[in-house]
């Protein structure tokens, strides 16, 4: 398994495009590590506030990583770019879903 550093994981979210979710799984295997979906959500806990976490969701598309936003900032923020969320969930997650691997190609 490869490494990959925190700052790694804020250059791909960086990327995800207005209006579009990805998962951190997604972001583990881009950046050549499938296993390490759970890194990436630590670096995610603690990232500057320039880098959009709001668009980085679980598999099944919850805000899981909602209460390191406050309330609700998590949910507020996707829905400023008009992603619909029910019940603590992306609605048309498949079709909101970004996948660095097929937009950007394999990084590692």
């Amino acid at each position: 398994m490869e490494s990959f550093s925190f700052e790694h994981v804020y250059q791909v979210v960086c990327l995800v495009p207005y209006g579009r979710v990805t998962t951190y799984g997604a972001i583990a295997r881009y950046l050549g590590s499938a296993q390490s979906a759970r890194m990436v959500g630590w670096a995610m806990n603690g990232c500057p506030q320039s880098v959009p976490a709001h668009r980085v969701v679980n598999r099944q598309g919850e805000l899981t990583g909602k209460s390191h936003f406050g309330n609700e900032n998590m949910q507020q923020l996707l829905e400023a770019e008009d992603i619909r969320i029910e019940k603590n969930k992306v609605v048309d997650f498949e079709y909101l879903y970004w996948d660095p691997c097929i937009e950007l190609g394999i990084a590692r």
